[in-house]
C-alpha cells in the first residue's frame, strides 16, 4: 500500500462520527422461590440515585465478551459465570449525555455465592423480576429481551442449573422453572418429565430443613446432558 492510499484511509476514519459503546448486564439469580435481578443505584448524573442495570464502557483493548466478563466480576466477585449476548440497543437518544450504543448480556449466578460486601459497596439490591422498579434509559426493554432469551434457552438447554446450588431438591428445581416462565407446573408431570430427561442424579442425601422426613437431594449431571435432547416441559416457545 503506497503512502497516498494510507493517507486516504486515515482521512476517511478521522471524518467518521465517534460514538461510545457500553456493555450492560442483566444478572439473574434465584432465591429458592423467585427469579431475581440484581440492580444498582446509579451514582452519577443523569438519573443519579435511580435504579439501573450494572454496566460500563468498552475499553480499546477489549472485546465485548471480555468487557462483560470484567463487569460481572466487578459487581459479583465471581468468575466463570454463564452469560449470553442478548441484543444491541442503538436508539439515537437512549443516553441524553452522549451518543451511546449498548450491547446487553444476561448472566446467571447463584445468589448465595454473591459477595454481600459488593452489594453494600455498589448500593445494589436483588429484586423479584416481577416486582422490579422502573429502570433508567432503555434498561427495562433490555430486561424484557433478556427474559425472552432466557426462557427460549432454558426450554432446550440445562442452563437453569447455574441458578441452583450444587445439590438441590426437586421442589427447588420446579420452583426455579416456574419462576423463569412465571407459571405453575403440575408436580407429578414435572417430576416425570425431568426424570425422563436423565440429566440429574438422585443422591442418598436429604435436605432435612423442609420436613421431618426430609427431601432427597439431586445433582445435575453435565456429562449425561451432552447426549440428551432436552425439552423438559414440552413448551412451545
Amino acid at each position: 500500500m503506497n503512502s497516498e492510499n494510507r493517507h486516504d484511509i486515515t482521512y476517511r476514519y478521522d471524518n467518521e462520527d465517534k460514538v461510545l459503546l457500553a456493555v450492560d448486564c442483566i444478572i439473574f439469580g434465584f432465591d429458592g422461590e423467585d427469579l431475581k435481578i440484581l440492580l444498582i443505584k446509579r451514582g452519577f448524573e443523569p438519573e443519579q440515585g435511580k435504579w439501573s442495570l450494572v454496566g460500563g464502557f468498552l475499553k480499546k483493548e477489549e472485546t465485548l465478551e471480555t468487557a462483560a466478563t470484567r463487569i460481572l466480576r466487578l459487581y459479583t466477585g465471581l468468575d466463570n459465570i454463564y452469560m449470553e449476548q442478548v441484543d444491541t440497543f442503538s436508539e439515537v437518544d437512549r443516553d441524553p449525555v452522549e451518543r451511546t450504543i449498548s450491547t446487553a448480556y444476561y448472566a446467571l449466578i447463584n445468589i448465595n455465592e454473591h459477595s454481600k460486601n459488593l452489594i453494600q459497596q455498589f448500593s445494589a439490591n436483588w429484586f423479584s423480576v416481577s416486582k422490579a422498579p422502573h429502570l433508567i434509559f432503555d434498561h427495562d426493554k433490555m430486561v424484557q429481551h433478556a427474559l425472552r432469551r432466557l426462557r427460549n434457552r432454558a426450554a432446550t438447554e440445562p442452563i437453569g442449573f447455574d441458578l441452583l446450588p450444587e445439590k438441590f431438591t426437586m421442589r427447588q428445581l420446579q420452583k426455579l422453572y416456574e419462576a423463569i416462565w412465571d407459571t405453575k407446573f403440575d408436580k407429578r408431570n414435572f417430576v416425570n418429565k425431568i426424570n425422563s430427561q436423565n440429566i440429574i442424579d438422585k443422591l442418598d442425601e436429604k435436605d432435612m430443613t423442609t420436613s421431618r422426613k426430609g427431601s432427597y437431594l439431586y445433582q445435575f449431571n453435565a456429562e449425561k446432558s451432552k447426549t440428551q435432547d432436552i425439552r423438559p416441559f414440552g413448551l412451545k416457545i
